[in-house]
Protein backbone atom coordinates (compact mmCIF):
# COMPACT_ATOMS: atom_id res chain seq x y z
CA UNK A 1 0.00 0.00 0.00
CA UNK A 2 2.86 2.35 0.73
CA UNK A 3 4.02 2.31 -2.90
CA UNK A 4 0.54 2.65 -4.39
CA UNK A 5 0.45 5.53 -6.88
CA UNK A 6 -2.84 7.41 -7.21
CA UNK A 7 -3.86 9.88 -9.92
CA UNK A 8 -6.79 12.20 -9.19
CA UNK A 9 -9.06 13.20 -12.08
CA UNK A 10 -11.31 15.87 -10.61
CA UNK A 11 -12.23 19.31 -11.99
CA UNK A 12 -13.11 20.76 -8.56
CA UNK A 13 -9.66 21.70 -7.28
CA UNK A 14 -10.84 22.20 -3.71
CA UNK A 15 -12.15 18.63 -3.55
CA UNK A 16 -9.08 17.32 -5.36
CA UNK A 17 -6.67 19.09 -3.00
CA UNK A 18 -8.55 17.78 0.05
CA UNK A 19 -8.41 14.20 -1.29
CA UNK A 20 -4.73 14.57 -2.13
CA UNK A 21 -3.83 15.84 1.35
CA UNK A 22 -5.82 13.11 3.08
CA UNK A 23 -4.37 10.25 1.02
CA UNK A 24 -0.82 11.61 1.30
CA UNK A 25 -1.15 11.54 5.09
CA UNK A 26 -2.21 7.89 4.78
CA UNK A 27 1.04 7.07 2.97
CA UNK A 28 -0.16 6.93 -0.63
CA UNK A 29 1.83 8.56 -3.42
CA UNK A 30 -0.26 11.13 -5.27
CA UNK A 31 0.95 11.12 -8.86
CA UNK A 32 -0.91 14.28 -9.78
CA UNK A 33 -4.22 16.09 -10.12
CA UNK A 34 -5.74 16.49 -13.58
CA UNK A 35 -9.03 18.08 -14.59
CA UNK A 36 -9.71 16.63 -18.07
CA UNK A 37 -9.92 13.10 -19.41
CA UNK A 38 -7.81 14.02 -22.44
CA UNK A 39 -4.91 14.94 -20.13
CA UNK A 40 -5.04 11.55 -18.42
CA UNK A 41 -4.94 9.61 -21.67
CA UNK A 42 -1.88 11.58 -22.80
CA UNK A 43 0.11 10.89 -19.62
CA UNK A 44 -0.67 7.44 -18.22
CA UNK A 45 1.23 5.39 -20.82
CA UNK A 46 4.54 6.92 -19.75
CA UNK A 47 3.73 7.23 -16.07
CA UNK A 48 1.14 4.61 -15.16
CA UNK A 49 -0.63 4.95 -11.80
CA UNK A 50 -2.03 2.03 -9.80
CA UNK A 51 -5.34 3.80 -9.15
CA UNK A 52 -7.21 6.65 -10.80
CA UNK A 53 -9.96 8.43 -8.87
CA UNK A 54 -12.35 9.60 -11.59
CA UNK A 55 -15.02 12.27 -11.25
CA UNK A 56 -17.90 11.23 -13.50
CA UNK A 57 -18.77 14.80 -14.49
CA UNK A 58 -15.78 16.41 -16.20
CA UNK A 59 -15.30 19.42 -18.43
CA UNK A 60 -14.04 18.83 -21.95
CA UNK A 61 -14.92 16.33 -24.65
CA UNK A 62 -14.68 13.27 -22.41
CA UNK A 63 -16.70 12.71 -19.27
CA UNK A 64 -15.39 10.41 -16.54
CA UNK A 65 -17.13 7.28 -17.83
CA UNK A 66 -15.81 7.64 -21.38
CA UNK A 67 -12.36 8.41 -20.01
CA UNK A 68 -12.47 5.21 -17.94
CA UNK A 69 -13.58 3.23 -20.99
CA UNK A 70 -10.60 4.50 -22.99
CA UNK A 71 -8.23 3.84 -20.08
CA UNK A 72 -9.42 0.22 -19.96
CA UNK A 73 -8.80 -0.11 -23.69
CA UNK A 74 -5.10 0.56 -23.06
CA UNK A 75 -4.86 -2.62 -20.93
CA UNK A 76 -2.62 -1.02 -18.30
CA UNK A 77 -4.23 -2.82 -15.34
CA UNK A 78 -5.29 0.39 -13.58
CA UNK A 79 -7.87 0.41 -10.78
CA UNK A 80 -10.74 2.83 -11.47
CA UNK A 81 -12.75 4.34 -8.63
CA UNK A 82 -15.59 6.69 -9.58
CA UNK A 83 -16.56 9.76 -7.58
CA UNK A 84 -19.84 11.41 -8.51
CA UNK A 85 -22.40 13.92 -7.37
CA UNK A 86 -24.86 12.37 -9.81
CA UNK A 87 -25.66 8.88 -8.55
CA UNK A 88 -28.78 8.24 -10.65
CA UNK A 89 -29.41 4.80 -12.16
CA UNK A 90 -28.50 5.81 -15.73
CA UNK A 91 -25.12 7.16 -14.65
CA UNK A 92 -24.45 4.09 -12.54
CA UNK A 93 -25.29 1.72 -15.40
CA UNK A 94 -22.93 3.55 -17.75
CA UNK A 95 -20.18 3.49 -15.15
CA UNK A 96 -20.76 -0.18 -14.32
CA UNK A 97 -19.89 -1.20 -17.89
CA UNK A 98 -16.31 -0.02 -17.29
CA UNK A 99 -15.95 -2.43 -14.35
CA UNK A 100 -14.78 0.06 -11.71
CA UNK A 101 -13.60 -1.10 -8.30
CA UNK A 102 -15.97 1.33 -6.55
CA UNK A 103 -18.65 3.96 -7.24
CA UNK A 104 -18.76 6.57 -4.46
CA UNK A 105 -21.44 9.26 -4.28
CA UNK A 106 -20.55 12.81 -3.24
CA UNK A 107 -20.46 14.12 -0.62
CA UNK A 108 -18.54 11.16 0.82
CA UNK A 109 -16.72 10.50 4.04
CA UNK A 110 -12.94 10.35 3.86
CA UNK A 111 -13.10 6.96 5.52
CA UNK A 112 -15.38 5.61 2.76
CA UNK A 113 -12.85 6.59 0.10
CA UNK A 114 -9.94 5.22 2.12
CA UNK A 115 -11.72 1.89 2.65
CA UNK A 116 -12.59 1.64 -1.06
CA UNK A 117 -8.95 2.18 -2.00
CA UNK A 118 -7.66 -0.32 0.55
CA UNK A 119 -10.12 -3.00 -0.58
CA UNK A 120 -9.29 -2.42 -4.26
CA UNK A 121 -5.54 -2.72 -3.60
CA UNK A 122 -5.95 -5.91 -1.58
CA UNK A 123 -8.19 -7.48 -4.23
CA UNK A 124 -5.74 -6.62 -6.99
CA UNK A 125 -2.84 -8.13 -5.03
CA UNK A 126 -4.81 -11.31 -4.35
CA UNK A 127 -5.88 -11.62 -8.00
CA UNK A 128 -2.28 -11.31 -9.13
CA UNK A 129 -1.17 -14.01 -6.70
CA UNK A 130 -3.93 -16.40 -7.78
CA UNK A 131 -3.36 -15.95 -11.48
CA UNK A 132 0.39 -15.51 -11.62
CA UNK A 133 1.98 -17.92 -14.03
CA UNK A 134 3.33 -20.82 -11.98
CA UNK A 135 6.69 -22.08 -13.24
CA UNK A 136 9.14 -24.82 -12.23
CA UNK A 137 11.21 -23.75 -9.21
CA UNK A 138 14.42 -23.73 -11.27
CA UNK A 139 13.09 -20.88 -13.43
CA UNK A 140 12.31 -18.49 -10.57
CA UNK A 141 14.65 -15.47 -10.50
CA UNK A 142 12.97 -13.79 -7.52
CA UNK A 143 9.50 -13.50 -6.01
CA UNK A 144 8.15 -11.25 -8.75
CA UNK A 145 10.16 -12.14 -11.88
CA UNK A 146 10.04 -15.36 -13.87
CA UNK A 147 11.69 -16.69 -17.00
CA UNK A 148 9.70 -19.10 -19.14
CA UNK A 149 11.36 -22.20 -20.48
CA UNK A 150 9.14 -24.50 -22.52
CA UNK A 151 5.92 -24.48 -20.51
CA UNK A 152 3.61 -22.47 -18.29
CA UNK A 153 0.96 -23.45 -15.78
CA UNK A 154 -2.40 -21.67 -15.78
CA UNK A 155 -5.55 -22.05 -13.74
CA UNK A 156 -8.20 -24.15 -15.51
CA UNK A 157 -11.29 -24.96 -13.45
CA UNK A 158 -10.05 -26.04 -10.04
CA UNK A 159 -6.58 -27.08 -11.23
CA UNK A 160 -3.35 -25.63 -12.54
CA UNK A 161 -2.74 -27.15 -15.95
CA UNK A 162 0.35 -27.26 -18.11
CA UNK A 163 0.58 -25.56 -21.50
CA UNK A 164 3.63 -25.98 -23.67
CA UNK A 165 4.60 -22.55 -25.01
CA UNK A 166 5.03 -23.94 -28.53
CA UNK A 167 1.35 -25.03 -28.48
CA UNK A 168 0.05 -21.47 -27.95
CA UNK A 169 -1.50 -20.15 -31.17
CA UNK A 170 -2.40 -16.66 -30.00
CA UNK A 171 -3.67 -14.66 -27.03
CA UNK A 172 -6.56 -12.19 -27.08
CA UNK A 173 -7.35 -9.32 -24.70
CA UNK A 174 -10.75 -9.10 -22.99
CA UNK A 175 -10.80 -5.92 -20.89
CA UNK A 176 -8.55 -6.71 -17.90
CA UNK A 177 -8.44 -10.39 -18.82
CA UNK A 178 -6.91 -12.35 -21.64
CA UNK A 179 -7.58 -15.66 -23.34
CA UNK A 180 -4.90 -18.10 -24.45
CA UNK A 181 -5.77 -20.24 -27.46
CA UNK A 182 -4.21 -23.57 -28.37
CA UNK A 183 -5.39 -25.96 -31.05
CA UNK A 184 -7.28 -27.97 -28.41
CA UNK A 185 -8.54 -25.53 -25.77
CA UNK A 186 -8.80 -21.93 -24.68
CA UNK A 187 -7.89 -20.63 -21.23
CA UNK A 188 -9.16 -17.48 -19.52
CA UNK A 189 -6.61 -15.65 -17.39
CA UNK A 190 -7.43 -12.78 -15.05
CA UNK A 191 -4.42 -10.72 -16.06
CA UNK A 192 -4.19 -8.10 -18.82
CA UNK A 193 -2.65 -9.01 -22.15
CA UNK A 194 0.31 -6.70 -21.50
CA UNK A 195 1.22 -8.63 -18.35
CA UNK A 196 1.00 -11.95 -20.19
CA UNK A 197 3.09 -10.57 -23.06
CA UNK A 198 5.94 -9.88 -20.64
CA UNK A 199 6.09 -13.62 -19.86
CA UNK A 200 6.57 -14.66 -23.48
CA UNK A 201 9.66 -14.93 -25.64
CA UNK A 202 9.95 -11.89 -27.93
CA UNK A 203 11.67 -14.16 -30.44
CA UNK A 204 8.56 -16.26 -31.12
CA UNK A 205 5.67 -14.00 -30.13
CA UNK A 206 4.62 -10.61 -31.47
CA UNK A 207 1.87 -8.20 -30.51
CA UNK A 208 0.29 -7.34 -33.86
CA UNK A 209 -2.73 -5.45 -32.52
CA UNK A 210 -3.70 -3.94 -29.18
CA UNK A 211 -5.97 -6.97 -28.72
CA UNK A 212 -3.79 -9.80 -30.04
CA UNK A 213 -0.42 -11.49 -29.55
CA UNK A 214 0.44 -14.26 -32.00
CA UNK A 215 2.90 -17.13 -32.12
CA UNK A 216 4.80 -16.34 -35.32
CA UNK A 217 5.55 -20.03 -35.85
CA UNK A 218 1.81 -20.73 -36.14
CA UNK A 219 0.97 -18.12 -38.80
CA UNK A 220 -0.56 -19.86 -41.85
CA UNK A 221 -1.12 -16.90 -44.18
CA UNK A 222 -0.97 -13.13 -44.48
CA UNK A 223 -3.31 -10.97 -46.58
CA UNK A 224 -1.90 -9.08 -49.58
CA UNK A 225 -2.02 -5.71 -47.84
CA UNK A 226 -0.97 -7.20 -44.49
CA UNK A 227 -4.29 -6.12 -42.98
CA UNK A 228 -4.78 -9.47 -41.26
CA UNK A 229 -3.13 -12.85 -40.82
CA UNK A 230 -4.61 -16.29 -40.40
CA UNK A 231 -3.89 -19.01 -37.88
CA UNK A 232 -6.07 -21.97 -38.78
CA UNK A 233 -9.63 -20.66 -39.17
CA UNK A 234 -8.94 -17.51 -37.17
CA UNK A 235 -8.37 -14.22 -39.03
CA UNK A 236 -6.52 -11.73 -36.82
CA UNK A 237 -6.23 -7.99 -37.64
CA UNK A 238 -2.79 -6.39 -37.96
CA UNK A 239 -2.38 -2.79 -36.81
CA UNK A 240 -0.59 -0.32 -39.06
CA UNK A 241 2.16 0.18 -36.50
CA UNK A 242 2.89 -3.57 -36.43
CA UNK A 243 2.98 -4.29 -40.18
CA UNK A 244 6.64 -3.49 -40.78
CA UNK A 245 7.93 -5.58 -37.91
CA UNK A 246 5.58 -8.45 -38.80
CA UNK A 247 6.79 -8.51 -42.39
CA UNK A 248 10.43 -8.44 -41.25
CA UNK A 249 9.89 -11.20 -38.71
CA UNK A 250 8.10 -13.47 -41.19
CA UNK A 251 10.85 -12.90 -43.78
CA UNK A 252 8.50 -12.42 -46.70
CA UNK A 253 9.90 -12.92 -50.19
Amino acid sequence: MQNTKILILEDDMIIAADISLHLTRMGYEIQGILTRGEEVLRTIKDNTPDIILVDVQLKGNLDGVETARQINALHLDIIIIFLTANADDATFLRAKDTRPSAFIAKPFKRSDLAHAIELAVVKKQEDHKKNRLVLPASTVENEETYTLNDRIFVKYGDRMVKIFVEEILYAEAHRNYCKIFTSKKEYLMTMPLKAFESKLSARDFLRIHRTYIVNLKKVDSLSDQCEYLSIGEKHIPVSRSSKKELVNRLKLI
